[in-house]
């Protein structure tokens, strides 16, 4: 009996030595401290151009993911029409990842006007006009001879938000007026705004590019 439970006894003291390493060396003891440190199902393979997945935060004490950043959007305003040509033109030649937008914004009580431009003769523009009364349109008007540089444009409507002249313009189209235009409204001076939209990862040298335009303009995050 008493020898029984000394080879019992001796038997789980091997055990023990062996899984410990101290039977086999140092490879049998690196072996098992790997298998004790390493966890499988979290190891991630990442390919070169692939991201690691974003940290996870904690928010009222449970763990979120954070969310990937958006993309950015920054806006230079107040541009007279030239420097609004000239930057909107060179951004979107030089980053084709980037939506760009120019518009015209209307000074203080100009307003917006749809209308059709200007044609060519008085001739053409008789005939323009007799086209909108087959088309059921009879609100407009033909800018003089002496009307500057919108002579003989044809006037569809004043309005004093674009909103409003954007309704006008799409009523006109659903009866057929297919030459009109929405813009600010001529004789008071019209400033434009750019907007740039993109990746991040575009952001600095975009920015970089439009100081070499506008250095005295520096843009702002889109309202």
């Amino acid at each position: 009996m008493k020898l029984a439970v000394f080879l019992l006894v001796l038997a789980n003291l091997l055990f023990y030595a062996f899984t410990n390493g101290l039977f086999g060396g140092k490879a049998a003891s690196e072996h098992l401290r790997l298998e004790k440190q390493l966890a499988p199902e979290r190891i991630r393979i990442l390919g070169r151009s692939e991201q690691p997945p974003p940290k996870p935060t904690k928010r009222n004490g449970e763990k979120t993911e954070e969310a990937p950043p958006e993309e950015f959007c920054l806006s230079w305003e107040h541009l007279p029409a030239a420097d609004a040509d000239q930057l909107a033109s060179t951004l979107a030649e030089k980053f084709t990842g980037v939506r760009v937008e120019r518009r015209g914004v209307p000074s203080e009580g100009s307003g917006w006007w749809v209308f059709i431009p200007p044609l060519p003769s008085k001739a053409d523009a008789d005939k323009k006009s007799a086209e909108l009364k087959e088309l059921g349109v009879k609100d407009y008007f033909v800018v003089p001879e002496s009307g500057g540089a919108n002579r003989l444009a044809i006037s569809l409507g004043v309005f004093s938000t674009e909103k409003g002249a954007q309704e006008r313009l799409n009523e006109l189209k659903t009866k057929g007026v297919r030459s009109a235009k929405a813009a600010p409204r001529p004789g008071k001076e019209t400033v434009f705004v750019v907007e740039a939209r993109g990746p991040f990862a575009l952001a600095a040298d975009l920015q970089s590019q439009a100081q070499e335009r506008l250095p005295k303009n520096p843009p702002q995050n889109c309202k």
